[in-house]
């Protein structure tokens, strides 16, 4: 398939008819796949850069150092998360092995002080670990706040491609509990486990993922009328992808797709940046226009769902 490609820079930059034509086209993209190439995203090529290389170096870093910020128990959201310590398959209950990863995770760059539920502190608001490389903490910041305003500016997209007013989601994420994973795969042995993957089958949680996949790897695919296929990593662009909070919001309209990353035998090594976004803590996740009532509270909904596929 022509995977769908959509330019952020021309829709702000349209309007009138063409806006509208623009948001509908979104809006078919969104009910289809669920995942799509963002261009003119204006994400500048130094903060990119720099992030791919402090990861790379804490990846190749040695293991002392890593060590020195793994999660310090089970179910922590921040810091490295070392081999066989993750299988995002569960969370749809499937039970397989370990994925064959390992990850560093940062949250929310700024803490809200209004909160009333305690769980928002013992959860998404715990400090992020810094590793001790120059520069790492400060770099990984500046691409977390390009990331959270790349984000908002998509929800402005998505609230007119769903016929919304484009503020309609902005009272929704005034503290959004955001987090940021940098991810290793490496190269693969000979022979792979039975149902062991890179990463497990599963959807995101949230409202949408930002992805920066590596440019021109291969292994992300995403499950379409049964068949897997596998979506590109172009140079400058992002991957976005409809997280299933997004599909209870627009009542199943849009499709949170199942995807994966494979795992084949004699694989070179992979990275790739992830941005989960994530509705404020105590956001109120119903669907629009519907009849139904079916409705979610965003901070312990995701942490539900963190924790499921935690080894």
């Amino acid at each position: 398939m022509s995977f769908p490609r959509f330019n952020l820079e021309h829709f702000e930059n349209s309007s009138g008819v063409e806006r509208k034509k623009r948001s509908e086209a979104l809006d078919k993209i969104c009910i289809e796949t669920g995942f799509l190439i963002i261009e003119g995203h204006g994400v500048p090529k130094k903060v990119i850069n720099e992030q791919w290389d402090i990861v790379s170096k804490f990846f190749s870093s040695p293991l002392d150092i890593k060590r020195e910020v793994r999660v310090p128990y089970s179910g922590y959201p921040y810091g490295w998360i070392g081999p066989d310590q993750e299988a995002l398959a569960a969370s749809k209950g499937e039970d397989t092995p370990p994925d064959l990863k390992e990850s560093f995770n940062g949250g929310p760059l700024n803490i809200p002080k209004n909160i009333k539920d305690p769980a928002a502190y013992e959860f998404c608001y715990q400090p992020s670990l810094w590793p001790q490389i120059d520069g790492f903490r400060e770099i990984w910041e500046s691409y977390y706040s390009e990331m959270e305003s790349l984000a908002k500016r998509i929800m402005v997209a998505f609230a007119e491609a769903l016929g919304l007013e484009s503020s309609y989601f902005d009272s929704f994420i005034n503290n959004p509990i955001s987090a940021l994973r940098a991810l290793y795969y490496p190269e693969t042995k000979d022979i792979i486990i039975d149902k062991q993957q890179r990463a497990g089958a599963h959807t995101d949680y949230g409202s949408l993922t930002i992805l920066l996949p590596q440019t021109g790897t291969t292994g992300l695919q995403i499950k379409k009328k049964n068949t897997w296929i596998d979506v590109p990593a172009p140079q400058d662009c992002f991957v976005i992808n409809i997280g299933d909070l997004m599909e209870l919001w627009t009542a199943g309209r849009w499709v949170s797709t199942l995807h994966r990353v494979v795992a084949k035998p004699n694989q070179s090594s992979r990275k790739s940046l992830a941005y989960f976004h994530q509705p404020d803590w105590e956001a109120i996740i119903k669907p629009i226009n519907a009849s139904f009532s079916e409705k979610v509270v965003s901070g312990p909904y995701l942490m539900e769902k963190f924790k499921s596929t935690n080894l």
